[in-house]
Order: structure tokens, then C-alpha cells, then sequence
């Protein structure tokens, strides 16, 4: 069933203060869940979910946590732990009271994750460029270049094996006796590329005697 949005109840508690009373309003967080459009968030997601059922957990509340887990490099299981213990994350994902209990289960995170996809997960990331440049955070100049960390890209590199070294030395004894003017009898080099061919295919096979 689609979530409630977090309403604010229109008279205070009694025997607790709310958050947007305690806190500093120059805090950064604070500032900032005040200029994300959520609106256009639980627009978004709201259609995700089914008109009947149980009620889902409020759209701001998982977006909102998610934001904190890639700002402050945690997981699933210590974002949820630590949003306990800090009334600013709170402020920020939609609370009005401070809570003393876990909002959700960390498992629902992946299930979230697993509901908005790919193009979910963009849009959230685009929300965060248009805020910022909303807020001239981000001008338009930081966004002509784009800095690429191709650390865990796939390249194409062969794992240095003993039989591939050992091809790769032959060869360069070869180039290096032709420099040299040595004429080699043999330089053994279609039979050691079939040996090492069939090296590969009985490691694959694990055939290795």
C-alpha cells in the first residue's frame, strides 16, 4: 500500500519539544531538508506501490536515509543505528518528535533499493545536482567536467601466469638473439603457443597434473 506522508500535528506534545525547537536551524542538515523538494520525491516513488495492503514506510523517511548513508560513507545496518542517536538525521528524513527507536529494519533498505531500480536511483542523484545548484551550491561551471575513478573499471589485463611468463620470456629471448644476430635453430615459437594454449584449457578444466 502506498506510504502516509509524515504529517505534523497541528497542536505540540505536552511533555516533549519538537525537533525544529531544539536544534540549531544553521546546521547544515537542517538547512538542507528544507530545500529538497520532497514533494517531488514521494511524486516519484508514490506510484511504486500498490493501492491496497499494508501501509508502506513514508517515502522521505527511505530517501532521506539513504541520502545519509552515501554522505557519510555507512551501511545499511549502521545508518539506521546511528539515525537513533542523532536528531539531526531525524529532522532530516521528516520526524517532527524525537524517536528512541529504530525506524525501520535495515533489510528494508535493499528491498527500496530494489523497488525504484536503476532509474530510481539516478534520479535521486539528479535531485541532489538540482538542489545544489538551487542553493549555488554546485555552480554550472563544476558540472562541464566530469572526473572519472577507473580504479575497479574492468581493463584488459592478463593475470601473469608462470606458463604465460614463460611464453612471454621465450619470446623476448628470441627478439633478442635476432638483434643480436644469432641464429636460433629453433625458436619453438607455434609450439609454445600451443602449449600455452593448452595450458589454459586444462586450468580451466582443472586438469592440473
Amino acid at each position: 500500500m502506498k506510504p502516509k506522508k509524515q504529517e505534523t500535528s497541528a497542536c505540540d506534545d505536552l511533555f516533549r519539544l519538537r525537533l525544529e525547537q531544539i536544534l540549531d536551524q544553521r546546521h547544515a542538515l537542517y538547512r538542507l531538508a528544507g530545500e529538497i523538494d520532497w514533494n517531488t520525491v514521494e511524486t516519484r516513488f508514490g506510484g511504486l506501490y500498490a493501492e491496497e495492503g499494508r501501509p508502506g514506510i513514508p517515502i522521505r523517511l527511505m530517501v532521506g536515509l539513504h541520502y545519509l548513508k552515501h554522505t557519510f560513507n555507512e551501511s545499511d545496518e549502521t545508518v539506521v543505528a546511528r539515525w537513533v542517536e542523532n536528531p539531526y538525521w531525524q529532522h532530516f528524513c521528516g520526524e517532527e518528535y524525537f524517536r528512541h527507536t529504530l525506524p525501520i529494519d535495515p533489510s528494508q533498505m535493499t528491498r527500496f533499493r530494489h523497488r525504484i531500480g536503476e532509474a530510481g536511483c539516478e534520479f535521486m542523484l539528479g535531485l541532489t545536482v538540482r538542489t545544489g545548484l538551487a542553493t549555488q551550491a554546485v555552480s554550472l561551471a563544476s558540472l562541464a567536467v566530469v572526473n572519472v575513478d577507473t580504479t575497479v573499471q574492468d581493463k584488459a589485463i592478463a593475470f601473469p601466469t608462470d606458463a604465460r611468463l614463460y611464453h612471454k620470456a621465450r619470446s623476448a629471448l628470441v627478439r633478442m638473439a635476432k638483434g643480436m644476430g644469432i641464429e636460433l635453430r629453433q625458436s619453438y615459437r607455434r609450439l609454445s603457443k600451443a602449449a600455452l594454449t593448452k595450458h589454459g584449457r586444462y586450468a580451466h578444466a582443472r586438469q592440473m597434473q
